[in-house]
C-alpha cells in the first residue's frame, strides 16, 4: 500500500502531473464578504448574552461553534485556509470583543472565604484535642477500675 502510494507520487512528479494540483490563490473578497455574514449572525446572537458584565462562555458555546464552522467553511471554499492567518484574525477580534472578561479571576465573597478559613482553623485546633482525648480515655478508665 505504501509502495503504491510512493510509486504514484513519483510518477506524478516525473510526468509533471503534480503541477496540475496546485491550489488556486486565496479569494480574499469572497472570504471577507461571507465571513462578515457569519459575524453578523454571531453578533446578533451575542447581544443578549450580557457579555459586558460577565464571561458568556458556557451559554454561547453552541453559537460560537456555529461561527467557527461557518468561518472555517468559507476559508476552505475561498482557498484562504492558512493564508496570512485570516481565520485567526477573525477569532482574535471576536475574543477581544466578547470574551475579554473570561480570563479574569474574581475573588469569592468574604463570607465564603471566612467559612473556608474558619473551618480549617477550627479543625486544626480540635484535632489534637480530640486525639489526646481518645488516647488518654482508656488510661482514665483503667485508673477508675
Amino acid at each position: 500500500m505504501v509502495l503504491t502510494a510512493c510509486m504514484l507520487a513519483l510518477i506524478f512528479i516525473c510526468t509533471g502531473m503534480a503541477a496540475k494540483f496546485v491550489a488556486p490563490p486565496c479569494d480574499l473578497h469572497m472570504f471577507d464578504s461571507n465571513v462578515d455574514n457569519c459575524l453578523l449572525e454571531f453578533n446578533n446572537s451575542m447581544e443578549t448574552s450580557s457579555y459586558q458584565d460577565r464571561c458568556p462562555w458556557p451559554t454561547v458555546k453552541r453559537i460560537y461553534n456555529k461561527l467557527k464552522f461557518c468561518v472555517d467553511d468559507w476559508a476552505r471554499v475561498s482557498w484562504c485556509r492558512g493564508n496570512g492567518f485570516l481565520v485567526d484574525k477573525v477569532f482574535l477580534e471576536v475574543h477581544e470583543t466578547y470574551f475579554s472578561l473570561c480570563g479574569k479571576v474574581q475573588d469569592p465573597p468574604y463570607t465564603t472565604l471566612i467559612m473556608l478559613i474558619a473551618s480549617a482553623t477550627i479543625a486544626t485546633f480540635f484535632v489534637p484535642v480530640l486525639c489526646i482525648r481518645l488516647t488518654t480515655w482508656n488510661t482514665h478508665s483503667d485508673v477508675l477500675s
